[in-house]
């Protein structure tokens, strides 16, 4: 028997195994470390966590979404000791009440919910967040080439520190909407088959059954599938688009007979007066535009503050464009696309929760760009990892202190002892408070950033001119493949010394 691996192949396959398995047991670990966190200090869970946890104790003992029978038993005591707001409206006469909130967390929580309680309901969380960064480390090694090794410790940093280990255990839809985001973008930047697309068709139609909000991105990675490869598969992708317009109606039609509108906030009791308030009901656009700087300089809710890592965060997009890297426009436009959901249709950046909730689906597509810059630069890599580094110290800093009562994680977290975290605090901008200090300091950090754009687009140029004698010729050639109308283009630089 021929094997099919050339020799050592084995020993690498192995080797990558590991490493996955070292990424899945250091996101694990450390998204366990807040398991007994408080949210608030009435509260070991809070604010919407308690209406997913509901909804899955309802599904696995009621087989329905009425949670009537759930808030009137008090069964949120367990893990909210005071009493909970319901956030929810009789719907008929018979006193039938559903949450507000997507479906499927709680469908994929209902089993551990009913076994085990919230317990078991986080623990199913940390997994599904360690799985996340298996995901990520894999389509960054195999669909954009970056080094084991190198891929390993970004994205095991990245997990390992706010807010992706934040919503590890945090009952809210981000990481699974995160595994299903990096899962599509391994495959629309794959090779194209059958079973591919299903698993494409699955993935996408998980996103809104999640969260109506993460839409936009789903459409953004359909249209990138589509356009890139309808002219080879016309055929399998009609059949695909076919497909996700009826699941898409099927979701309307669901809803609208469930929930009484197109989405799940038509059963909330803050929009009474039409679901789509959830929007504002007068948005201030350009108000919400400085989000674009706030989501990452925000002295409470930005992610540099807690995480400085994510300082590489636009250089590393920048630097994709400017190397033009293979299927670098999956990661760019469902990074673009996410950061605009959350600037310009997110209610508030600020909220009872922990900052960076809005981002965190899109975040392991930013997560591999940054692992790319951290190949091309050495400056960055080490950028990256003492920034992420602090990160993780930061949150282990506050989960102690959230878990001896000494803080909470949606309270007063910015309140933490932690010294790096309240050194970048004191000197970034206040977004609740846009004064004329806040401005300052948003133009400093907009300013530093430009720089390092700057910096990093013309890393390559400098580079290049470094070595004048070197020149080299390039040759490419165009092949057909035998039995298709697929076209190869094959090309190759020959280096030589004037």
């Amino acid at each position: 028997m021929v094997s099919c691996y050339p020799k050592g192949g084995t020993s690498l396959i192995r080797s990558f195994a590991l490493k996955l398995a070292l990424v899945f047991a250091t996101t694990f670990l450390i998204a366990m470390s807040a398991i007994n966190a408080r949210a608030t200090y009435g509260a070991k869970i809070s604010v919407d966590e308690p209406q997913y946890l509901l909804t899955a104790l309802s599904i696995y003992e009621d087989f329905d979404l009425d949670i009537s029978d759930e808030l009137d038993e008090q069964r949120y005591l367990p893990f909210h000791e005071i009493r909970l707001n319901q956030q929810t409206i009789d719907l008929n006469e018979d006193g039938q009440r559903i949450s507000p909130h997507d479906p499927l967390l709680p469908l994929l929580l209902s089993i551990p919910m009913g076994l085990g309680g919230w317990l078991a309901a986080k623990i199913t969380l940390a997994a599904i967040a360690a799985f996340t960064a298996m995901a990520t480390l894999w389509v960054a090694v195999r669909r954009f080439n970056v080094s084991e090794n190198l891929a390993a410790g970004v994205v095991g940093i990245f997990f390992a520190a706010p807010p992706m280990t934040s919503y590890a255990t945090q009952i809210y839809p981000e990481m699974p909407a995160a595994l299903a985001v990096v899962l599509s973008i391994g495959i629309i930047s794959g090779p194209i088959t059958k079973n591919k697309i299903i698993g494409l068709a699955a993935t996408l139609t998980a996103l809104p059954w999640l969260s109506v909000k993460y839409v936009p991105v789903t459409i953004a990675i359909a249209l990138l599938f589509l356009l890139r490869n309808w002219k080879a598969e016309k055929r399998k992708l009609a059949v695909f688009t076919g497909i996700m317009i009826v699941l898409a109606a099927a979701y309307l039609i669901v809803h609208k007979r469930i929930y009484g509108g197109w989405t799940v906030y038509a059963t909330g009791d803050h929009f009474v007066n039409g679901e789509f308030e959830v929007f504002g009901r007068s948005p201030n656009i350009p108000a919400r535009t400085r989000r674009l700087s706030g989501l990452l300089f925000d002295e409470q809710f930005g992610l540099i503050p807690w995480t400085p890592a994510f300082f590489a965060l636009v250089p590393s997009v920048a630097s994709l464009l400017r190397n033009r890297v293979k299927n670098s426009l999956d990661l760019v436009f469902c990074i673009c696309v996410g950061w605009g959901v959350a600037t310009w249709v997110a209610l508030t950046m600020h909220g009872w929760w922990w900052p960076g909730r809005q981002l965190v689906v899109i975040l392991p597509a930013a997560i591999i760009a940054m692992a790319i810059l951290a190949e091309k630069s050495k400056i960055w890599k080490w950028f990256i990892f003492i920034g992420g580094l602090s990160g993780t110290t930061a949150w282990l800093w506050l989960a102690f202190e959230a878990t001896t009562d000494r803080r909470t994680l949606v309270v007063d977290f910015h309140e933490t002892s932690y010294p790096i975290y309240q050194s970048i605090s004191a000197i970034s901008p206040d977004f609740t408070d846009f004064d004329q200090r806040a401005v300052l300091l948003n133009a400093a950090w907009l300013t530093a950033l430009g720089l390092a754009i700057i910096l990093t687009v013309l890393k390559k140029q400098i580079v290049q001119s470094s070595n004048p004698a070197l020149r080299y010729r390039e040759t490419s050639n165009v092949l057909m493949i035998e039995g298709t109308r697929k076209k190869l283009s094959v090309s190759k630089r020959v280096f030589e010394k004037s």
